[in-house]
């Protein structure tokens, strides 16, 4: 999904018709009662048009917008710096409107005129490259917009000198365009400086303060630093409650930015109430139809998933996209990022007929309006070949990978982050065929794009650790494994605290390796420790709680604890089973588990009908998949799936300790681009 949005992003110029002095060249209003009478009704509709853009209203301010241009350019004639002004406000609706095809010719038109008539070191001159280079930043052609972006600093650091608040922004601009590539070195300096320069011109209680504190946060909440993170985003939203008043839409963003942090760190009690009441200050201060309610509906939506809420996520989720439409158009790229969610929604459910459309779709408007080899096309292609790769289906999900990595490359460069959830993903297909030997050099590249990129303790360096030691894992390399697996759970602890969801999914794996060595003493903490933070964090209903059930009970029907296991194994079928749906692969394994349990106590009867409906799921998929599959990929499917039926045939009550084939590993998810993971969309 979409990279989060920032608190506060470029600032747009969108005035409202003020009229520019006479000392600007052929700037001088007409004197006629007619021209006059033409450019109040254009002041006039200019302040309609920025009356609708503040609430989000952008394609009905199309009509008024286009009207104040055409008679601003009849009274004041083509080439005027009020000409230049209606230019830009149109392009902006255009913009958030995401067509940027119709933006962009009015921006590039708006910024001759100034350079033209004002010269090309003129302050105004500075924001017009401004807005041209937001709209090349949301079309992800940051190579266009950094040149504008440092030409207008050096602009206003010039003519307005380097202490001056407009400089800041400039700097606060460029800032976030580094962050956007994740250039976190670069983006520090700048968003420093700009915070500086607004504390000291501006006194450290102004709003505009406020902006940059979040900026500042959200660069270090991204480079993992939540302690640092934390402080800003308190003292931004201290500054907004207390100089904009407790209702302002800029209080919202704040709540946001706060609970976002909060999420991160798995802090789950914190978040609801700051997304709530950014929800509710939202639709009182815009509106309910506004974009930014939608957004807000949206994160308490992902909050609710997380949690296992599902009955209470997808309304919220399905409000969020019909806002977004509405207000948007059908093609908006936030249009998309609200498709995404609802289909990763759905994808979490094992409801992949439901999900499958929303990210084709997803697919489709991000090629369109972004074009085939945007960053967030190749996002979408990821999430898709996730969703084929959960179903099995993996002849679908390799063209889509192999796609995504080439995007990536050509657009970032080869050791950006997102390479490496590309390479990721496409271990991930090769490891689940059996292809071992393409997948281990595709997560070591992982591995070290992130260690260089992010730094040795980053979230996402814990995720490769962990993905390739599972590789490991499923070649009983247990030595390469277990220093992989320690390093990526003491990264997990000290980076989220000792009872977040990720910690467990590092517990379960680091058991899975004891448990496979027979060191049952050190597996059995490890997994209890990781069943009771799922519970609590994800309530006792959710599909990973299953996957931890799993894993204890065979655990314990190895140590020959059988009154203990079977409880636990029939738990998790039922979790299983009601969360995914009845012919999901780890339904299939679910049921395999139980069935070998059932056979090591010699309880036959209830043995073949649990195997019979574990075999009718494997069919299935195998008659869904083979057709798509080359020769050799066939093969290796085939003996990936024969063996896992030898070992089930050839247990034994007595074999029943050494079996780790029935187990099912918690393997890490690579990141919601986001977001990241797939990405959820911010504010």
């Amino acid at each position: 999904m979409n990279r989060p949005l920032r608190a506060v992003t470029f600032v747009v110029i969108l005035a409202a018709g003020a009229v520019r002095s006479s000392a600007q060249l052929s700037s001088e209003a007409p004197s006629s009662p007619s021209s006059q009478a033409a450019l109040e009704e254009a002041k006039q509709l200019n302040q309609l048009v920025e009356k609708l853009y503040g609430k989000g209203k952008f394609q009905e301010a199309i009509v008024p917008a286009e009207r104040a241009l055409a008679l601003r350019e009849k009274a004041l004639g083509p080439a005027h710096p009020d000409v230049a002004e209606s230019l830009n406000n149109l392009a902006m609706l255009y913009l958030h409107q995401g067509a940027y095809g119709k933006a962009e010719p009015l921006l590039v038109h708006a910024l001759a005129i100034n350079e033209k008539v004002l010269g090309p070191a003129h302050p105004d001159v500075a924001e017009s490259l401004n807005n041209l280079a937001m709209l090349y930043r949301a079309q992800g052609a940051y190579g266009k917009a950094e040149p504008l972006l440092v030409r207008a600093l050096a602009i206003r650091e010039k003519s307005l000198g380097p202490m001056h608040p407009a400089v800041a922004i400039s700097l606060n601009n460029l800032a976030l365009l580094s962050l956007s590539q994740d250039a976190y070195a670069k983006a520090e300096p700048l968003l420093v400086r700009a915070l500086a320069i607004n504390e000291k011109v501006l006194g450290p209680t102004h709003p505009e303060v406020a902006t940059n504190l979040n900026n500042l946060a959200t660069l270090y909440q991204d480079e993992g630093a939540y302690a640092k993170a934390e402080s800003l985003f308190v003292r931004a939203l201290d500054i907004h409650e207390k100089a904009l008043g407790p209702m302002h839409p800029d209080v919202a963003a704040n709540l946001n930015n706060l609970a976002t942090l909060y999420q991160k760190q798995g802090a789950h009690a914190k978040v609801e109430p700051l997304l709530a009441r950014a929800l509710d200050i939202r639709e009182k201060s815009l509106g309910p139809m506004h974009p930014a309610v939608a957004t807000s509906l949206s994160n308490l939506a992902l909050l609710y998933k997380d949690e296992g809420a599902y009955d209470k996520a997808e309304p919220l989720l399905v409000r969020a996209l019909a806002i977004r439409e509405k207000a948007l158009g059908p093609t908006h790229p936030d249009v998309a990022s609200s498709l995404n969610n609802l289909a990763a929604f759905y994808q979490d459910e094992g409801v992949y007929d439901k999900a499958e459309p929303l990210l084709v779709r997803t697919l489709a408007i991000r090629e369109k309006v972004l074009g085939p080899t945007h960053r967030y096309v190749a996002s979408s292609l990821n999430d898709l070949a996730e969703l084929y790769k959960e179903q099995g289906a993996y002849g679908k999900a390799e063209p889509l990978c192999i796609r995504a990595l080439a995007i990536n490359k050509k657009a970032l460069g080869p050791m950006h982050p997102d390479i490496a959830i590309s390479l990721n993903t496409l271990a991930t297909v090769y490891q689940y065929q059996g292809a071992y030997t393409k997948a281990e050099p595709l997560y070591i590249r992982a591995l070290d794009i992130r260690e260089k990129a992010l730094g040795p303790t980053h979230l996402n360096v814990a995720q490769s650790l962990n993905n390739l030691a599972l590789l490991y894992l499923s070649q009983d390399a247990y030595d390469k494994a277990e220093p992989l697996l320690v390093r990526a759970l003491a990264i997990h602890e000290k980076a989220l605290g000792p009872t977040h969801r990720h910690v467990a999914t590092s517990l379960d794996n680091l058991a899975d390796l004891y448990q496979a060595r027979g060191a049952y003493d050190k597996a059995e903490p490890l997994l209890v420790r990781a069943l009771a933070i799922r519970e609590k964090a994800l309530g006792p209903a959710h599909s990973d709680v299953a996957t931890n059930l799993s894993n204890l009970a065979v655990l314990y029907s190895a140590q020959g604890a059988y009154g203990k296991a079977e409880p636990l194994l029939a738990r998790a079928a039922d979790i299983l089973e009601k969360a995914l749906g009845p012919v999901h692969p780890l339904v299939a394994i679910s049921l395999n588990n139980l069935a070998v349990f059932y056979w090591a106590q010699g309880a036959y009867s209830k043995v073949e009908p649990l195997f019979a409906r574990a075999a009718d799921i494997q069919e299935h998929q195998l008659h869904t998949e083979l057709t798509r599959l080359s020769e050799s990929r066939k093969r290796a499917l085939m003996s990936l799936l024969q063996a896992a039926t030898d070992r089930v045939v050839s247990l034994h009550a007595d074999a029943m300790s050494g079996s780790t084939g029935a187990r099912t590993r918690a393997h890490d998810r690579p990141p919601a681009q986001g977001t990241d993971p797939r990405f959820p969309d911010r504010q």
